[in-house]
C-alpha cells in the first residue's frame, strides 16, 4: 500500500541539476565535527566527580542502556554541572537572606554558611524543580 507523498519532499530527495548526489559540507560543519571528536577523545581521560557506579545505577533505573563510557561520563559531567549550579544559586540566596538579617540585628562574622531547605527550594525553583516540605504529622 503506497502512501501519498509530498511533492516538496520529493523535490528535496532528487539530486540537483548537476546530477551530483553528494551533500555539500560547510566549513562550520567540519569544524563542529572536529570539535566534537576532540571532546569525545578528552572524555576518555576524564574522571567525573560522580562515581561511574552511581551513574550506571541511576541510568539503569531510568532505563538507559549504553555501552559507550564516554556518553556515561558526559551525562555524569552534565549532572555535576547541574548540581554545581544549584549549589551556587542556593549559596547566593543564603547570602541575600543573611544580608537582610544583618540590617535587623548584629551579625557574627565567624558564622558558617549552612544550606537550608528554604535556599535550596528557591534555587531549584529557577530550574523548574518544585520542592514542598512534607506536612508534619504527630
Amino acid at each position: 500500500m503506497d502512501t501519498p507523498s509530498n511533492p516538496a519532499s520529493k523535490a528535496a530527495e532528487t539530486p540537483a541539476a548537476g546530477g551530483s548526489d553528494q551533500r555539500v559540507i560547510s566549513r562550520s560543519e567540519i569544524q563542529s565535527e572536529k570539535t566534537l571528536a576532540e571532546f569525545l577523545v578528552q572524555m576518555d581521560d576524564y574522571a567525573p566527580i560522580i562515581p561511574e557506579a552511581l551513574t550506571d545505577y541511576y541510568l539503569a533505573q531510568a532505563g538507559f542502556e549504553c555501552n559507550d563510557v564516554r556518553i556515561k561520563r558526559l551525562l555524569a559531567l552534565a549532572t555535576q554541572k547541574f548540581i554545581s549550579d544549584v549549589a551556587t544559586d542556593a549559596f547566593q540566596y543564603n547570602r541575600i537572606r543573611q544580608q537582610a538579617s544583618k540590617e535587623k540585628k548584629f551579625h557574627n562574622k565567624d558564622r558558617k554558611t549552612v544550606l537550608t531547605m528554604e535556599d535550596l527550594t528557591a534555587a531549584l525553583a529557577e530550574y523548574g524543580v518544585n520542592i514542598k516540605k512534607p506536612e508534619y504529622f504527630s
